[in-house]
């Protein structure tokens, strides 16, 4: 019996350019009905420009993009809130999963979660989430947002492999404090990441 490991994210926002490739890839793997987006890519900008005083004007705007889906937290809020258990962590590789046969749908899991990771199947009446392909992990592949990102900015792996490799910060605009669920992946902050913006594309996540 091999040791359990939690496996987790790495995302380069320096290299995202929003393309939503991963967007659509798992889409296409999970088959997810309209309005059902397991990943989505955040615009988040702000800033505006500012007189000189000498007929010119600065330039404070920003933008950048993050590529975000459930982070299977280790400490996640969406299994406490479940009244059915429905929604559970795997002891196996640390994905949290929803048990769609026990799901009664009732969205606490949703309310709960500051990712907006749970998204309800309004034509079955029951909860679906990112599941971390473990499916195509347990083959060896890797998770089909990942292995479709053409720019490479997202990676996939042990957890602590990637926070070996690539620090531990877990934190950027416009999502919450890593301390609230103590999520599994890490990030690359681009060099335009600050506070005071607002998220630029809310009607595509």
């Amino acid at each position: 019996m091999t040791d359990a490991v939690q496996y987790g994210f790495f995302i380069d926002t320096t290299k995202c350019t929003g393309c939503k490739t991963c967007h659509v890839a798992c889409k296409d793997r999970s088959d997810t009905p309209l309005g059902v987006k397991w990943r989505r890519v955040y615009e988040y900008g702000g800033g505006n420009w500012s007189p000189n005083g000498d007929g010119s004007f600065g330039n404070g705007v920003f933008a950048y993009y993050a590529s975000v889906a459930c982070n299977h937290c280790s400490d996640p809020v969406c299994v406490k809130a479940c009244p059915t258990a429905a929604m559970h962590k795997r002891k196996s590789d640390g994905f949290v999963h929803v048990d769609q046969s026990i799901c009664i749908g009732c969205q606490s899991c949703s309310r709960a979660c500051p990712y907006d990771a749970p998204q309800f199947d309004s034509e079955r009446g029951v909860m679906t989430k990112c599941d971390g392909c473990f499916d195509r992990v347990a083959e060896g592949k890797l998770p089909s947002c990942v292995e479709s990102c053409p720019l490479r900015a997202l990676e996939f792996g042990p957890i602590a492999e990637l926070r070996a490799k690539y620090g531990d910060n877990a934190n950027i605009q416009p999502l919450p404090d890593s301390s609230v669920t103590e999520p599994n992946i890490v990030i690359k902050m681009n060099r335009l990441a600050q506070a005071g913006g607002r998220i630029l594309n809310e009607f595509e996540v």
